[in-house]
């Protein structure tokens, strides 16, 4: 009896196997043929793989955000701090420095070029209306081109702490 069983039961398995051999070899309706080099939409996806570790009770290492080693003082926090210092010092110099040669250099050029110093502007000496008037607000557009670069510096240093996170 058990002869008889087996050959009942791989008959129907070689038919489908056949059959779907056979669908394979054939387009469905809905397609139209393929031409040499296309592929089907199926071929043209690639296979989705997922990826996990296969240690996923290892312990993590615990976060350690940067503005901890700011506030403890770490070597790194002063590293960090120092470098955000150096930036506004380097800004607070480059703008110290063009507003002095402004302020040294225009009496030089009216002592250099005393045409200039005879030249009157509402009645008033030119050096004297470029020294006592004109020079507040270079000071003022200075200062405020100062403040932005500063504030700008200091986004950036936000920036580079929240990206080190």
């Amino acid at each position: 009896m058990s002869g008889d069983a087996e050959p009942e039961e791989a008959e129907p398995r070689r038919r489908n196997a056949d059959r779907s051999r056979g669908e394979a070899e054939r387009p469905r309706k809905d397609e139209r043929p393929r031409r040499d080099g296309e592929r089907s939409r199926k071929e043209e996806r690639p296979r989705r793989e997922v990826v996990t570790s296969p240690r996923t009770t290892a312990p993590r290492h615990p976060s350690y955000p940067v503005t901890r080693e700011i506030d403890e003082q770490t070597r790194l926090g002063e590293v960090y701090m120092r470098s955000l210092i150096r930036t506004q010092f380097r800004l607070a110099l480059f703008v110290c420095t063009v507003l002095g040669c402004v302020v040294v250099g225009l009496p030089v050029v009216f002592l250099l070029v005393p045409e200039l110093g005879a030249l009157h502007v509402l009645g008033v000496p030119l050096p004297w209306a470029v020294l006592g008037g004109l020079i507040y607000p270079a000071f003022v557009i200075g200062a405020w081109l100062y403040v932005r670069q500063a504030e700008r510096n200091e986004r950036h240093f936000a920036e580079l702490v929240d990206r080190a996170r």
